[in-house]
């Protein structure tokens, strides 16, 4: 009998079983009254960030799609300046690269599936540092100024993502 409780415990169903109550748990946690300081009855800030992470799972990722050895320095030394600049890791971003052996690297950022940086690398490695900090800072500035033109902007036409 201890051998299918053992077996049982370490099925997929039972772990899919156990993630779904957790989701449900955290969906009705989303409908409770919150008491006077604004917390929901009941909840910890630990309970909160479980439902948070629930909800997004993926946000503060930055996603690689670099081939060459100049792109993965790009990537690199642009996710160290990045985690400085988002430090809530609130953000998801993809770094695309499109080698050429005359022109060095074509590298553009998206976000959301709007490009927010895009430029040509020559194939001299040293720049790749000043450029990639340089381009933490613009696609941060990029970000919240979309968010901000998101936020004034409001259209019943159009929706989030294409305005």
């Amino acid at each position: 009998m201890k051998a299918a409780h053992a077996r049982l415990l370490r099925s997929p169903a039972l772990l899919a079983l156990t993630l779904c109550l957790a989701a449900s748990t955290a969906w009705a946690a989303n409908d409770a009254p919150e008491n006077s300081n604004g917390r929901l009855n009941g909840s910890t800030d630990a309970e909160k960030e479980s439902r948070r992470l629930l909800e997004d799972p993926l946000t503060g990722i930055v996603i690689n799609r670099t081939v060459t050895v100049l792109g993965k320095d790009f990537y690199r030394y642009f996710v160290t300046a990045w985690r400085h600049k988002d430090g809530d890791n609130r953000y998801t971003l993809t770094i695309y690269e499109r080698p050429s052996a005359r022109w060095g690297s074509e590298i553009w950022i998206e976000y959301q599936r709007n490009q927010m940086f895009r430029i040509f690398l020559s194939p001299a490695r040293q720049a790749a540092r000043k450029i990639s900090e340089e381009a933490a800072e613009i696609v941060h500035r990029n970000i919240i100024e979309n968010e901000i033109r998101k936020a004034l902007t409001q259209s019943q036409d159009l929706a989030d993502e294409e305005l």
